[in-house]
């Protein structure tokens, strides 16, 4: 392996799939599918550059201690790391969404809200929604789930819910409704902090060619 080889980390999915035109600006072409692919090392056009898959909220992880050089995670998921050992130069604009505070239908959440209730979250992402709760002065009990956010509220297990919303269709076939937007989510490039100083030459040309071709974004 060149000592100049770059490691791109990358989730399965919609981030994969809108990287790849910035990836292509660059010069870059990805041989293989993950979809269709068992492997989690993928070979590019350019024996300098590889991939490997990770799940999306390691991305960050595998860029902080130099297992990748650099990745692309979402905003989500960057706010849940901390950031720790991580340049982040560019908002690439893809795989846009938001954070959004949802429940059932019917439930009066303003009025719990105002009258100081205490709530019960359930969420994959934790700290977002204890800084979001905070910040209102709201009393939470968070309850961490790795997935089916939306049968939470509907079996009794929680009042509220924090996730991920793009269309809403999800939401409304739950019987759910959003009742804040915490913040608009979307995916950035993130850099290990050593790769950039010691793989600046190599490293520089692609991070332009992200840079211009996320511009129209």
């Amino acid at each position: 392996m060149s000592s100049q080889q770059l490691t791109l980390a990358l989730s399965k999915g919609r981030i994969f799939e809108e990287t790849l035109p910035l990836l292509e600006a660059a010069g870059i072409h990805v041989t293989e599918d993950p979809e269709k692919s068992r492997k989690l090392i993928l070979a590019t056009n350019d024996p300098d550059v590889r991939v490997i898959i990770v799940r999306a909220s390691d991305v960050p992880t595998y860029v902080q201690y130099g297992a990748a050089d650099f990745g692309v995670a979402g905003k989500d998921v960057l706010f849940e790391h901390g950031g720790a050992g991580l340049y982040q130069p560019i908002d690439l604009g893809i795989a846009k969404c938001r954070m959004s505070v949802a429940v059932s239908v019917g439930f009066d959440y303003a009025t719990a809200v105002r009258q100081g209730a205490r709530l019960r979250v359930a969420t994959k992402y934790t700290e977002t929604a204890r800084q979001h709760f905070a910040s209102k002065g709201v009393h939470i009990d968070l309850i961490k789930l790795y997935g089916s956010m939306e049968l939470a509220p509907l079996v009794g297990l929680s009042d509220v819910i924090v996730d991920l919303v793009s269309t809403g269709n999800t939401l409304r076939a739950n019987n759910l409704v959003e009742v804040e937007e915490i913040m608009d989510i979307s995916s950035r490039l993130v850099v290990n902090q050593a790769a950039l100083k010691l793989k600046r030459e190599r490293l520089q040309p692609i991070l332009q060619a992200f840079e211009r071709a996320s511009e129209g974004k």
